[in-house]
């Protein structure tokens, strides 16, 4: 089917907008992405992405070219004639109680509120609390009462290190509104998506702003669970992968987010169980297991340093500590809500040196992290260090030569808080080797096992 392609302005050009407009554009819609800050926008039209994301770079590039993407400072010019402005600026945690800040939300609207002409669908697509949208429009009439305007929620599910993949090949769209003509629009604009089979939700604006808290809710539960799995799989000797592989084999669980480690962290999921919480509270409806798992995951981090003291011998005084991984995931530079941003300084405050490295992550780290050396490589980072701890999931550390970093470093101790390393193959290498949830093991009978299962079999 020949597609009919939108005039869209987006609004913000960070992780969300900047993401959202390339994406658009290459399903072959007309984008302007308007940000405030002309720094950000020269950089991008010169090639320069404010954000590490693999691809996004040559993806804007190329719909530059091809003429579908623009970019400018000037939102009341990119209002008129669109179709629809999509809000996709930050909602960060407020500093007095962590909750969602919309004032960048609210300062959008009341601006696209001044430049709106024809019938305009407003798409809140940042991540925002529930109720926002009710409130977003009732500015918009305040400001221009005789408005054609529909307010749509959005929300976005895109994940750091994969968002073009997770935009174009969605696991589905949900789209809140309760407006016929802003619903047309929305399923027009991903047509080109749902043709291909992504899965279309409608619904409307309150239930569409609940379903993004309660989906990050959720995995952030099942984040906290196997970490307290894990706890237990150390004192039991059992191994927490074959756990989570045994109840993730369960369709009414699946295996994704059953992966132990430091707890969970980022843009979203800490600031989105606050908001969760905060809106249940202000309804008469606590919440009870998100409270818990905010509280077990901020005690996770105290946990992790614990078992680094431990696996130093019981004090980390004096001690070199070479740190691989400081970005709270694989595949980003955000540093936001990372697990280092508070083991590090704790372990600092009992007297280590610490040396670090993180492929993308170090510029952006080294001014949260005073103190902190930054090593070029890997190895420099372990070279002469009495201890190594893997911090972050990055593919290279899963793939370190753990017998050349052995012979590097001072003493080879090594805690693996991301389960990357195979525990007998670092204690062969010579490591004092810790990780989470696991014990080194010796897995010949199992293996013997399975070969007599797969030859009777074959028979």
């Amino acid at each position: 089917m020949q597609h009919r392609p939108k005039r869209i302005t987006v609004v913000g050009a960070g992780y969300v907008g900047l993401v959202t407009g390339a994406c658009l554009a290459a399903i072959g819609h007309e984008i302007v992405v308007v940000d405030r800050d002309q720094g950000r926008i020269d950089g991008i039209r010169a090639g320069l992405m404010p954000i590490y994301e693999a691809g996004l770079a040559a993806l804007v590039a190329g719909e530059i070219a091809a003429g579908r993407l623009a970019f400018t400072t000037d939102l009341a010019a990119a209002v008129p004639g669109a179709s629809a402005v999509f809000i996709c600026v930050g909602t960060p945690p407020r500093p007095s109680d962590g909750h969602a800040d919309m004032a960048q939300v609210m300062a959008a609207a009341g601006e696209i509120a001044a430049s709106l002409s024809a019938f305009t669908v407003i798409v809140v697509k940042s991540t925002v609390p529930v109720g926002t949208g009710d409130e977003v429009e009732a500015l918009v009439r305040a400001l221009d009462p005789a408005a054609d305007v529909a307010v749509v929620s959005n929300p976005e599910f895109l994940r750091e290190g994969v968002a073009i993949a997770d935009f174009m090949r969605p696991d589905r769209i949900v789209v809140g509104t309760d407006d016929a003509r802003a619903a047309a629009l929305m399923a027009a604009i991903y047509r080109p998506l749902t043709e291909a089979g992504a899965p279309l939700v409608v619904t409307n604006r309150r239930a569409s702003e609940l379903i993004k808290y309660a989906a990050n809710a959720f995995l952030a539960l099942k984040i906290t669970y196997i970490n307290e799995i894990a706890n237990l799989c150390e004192e039991i000797g059992a191994d927490v992968e074959d756990v989570a592989r045994g109840i993730g084999l369960d369709p009414r669980i699946g295996e994704r987010f059953l992966k132990a480690g430091p707890g969970f962290g980022g843009s979203c999921f800490p600031k989105d169980m606050l908001a969760l919480m905060k809106t249940g509270q202000d309804h008469g409806v606590p919440l009870r297991s998100v409270e818990t798992a905010v509280a077990v995951n901020d005690a996770r981090k105290g946990e992790m340093v614990r078992k680094i003291v431990r696996a130093a011998g019981g004090s980390v005084a004096g001690k070199t500590i070479a740190v691989l991984g400081l970005t709270f995931k694989a595949g980003t530079d955000d540093m936001r809500s990372a697990a280092s941003l508070v083991i590090l300084p704790q372990l600092q405050k009992q007297g280590a040196r610490i040396v670090a490295h993180d492929p993308a992550g170090m510029a952006h780290a080294a001014a949260l992290l005073p103190g902190v050396a930054m090593a070029d490589s890997t190895m420099a980072a372990l070279a002469g260090a009495d201890l190594a701890v893997i911090l972050t999931e990055w593919p290279e550390f899963a793939a370190l030569d753990i017998e050349s970093a052995a012979r590097i470093m001072r003493a080879p101790v090594l805690v693996d808080l991301r389960n990357l390393l195979d525990p007998a193959a670092a204690a062969q290498a010579g490591f004092t080797y810790r990780s989470v949830g696991r014990t080194v093991r010796d897995d010949t009978a199992r293996d013997a096992a399975w070969g007599l299962f797969a030859a009777q079999a074959a028979e």
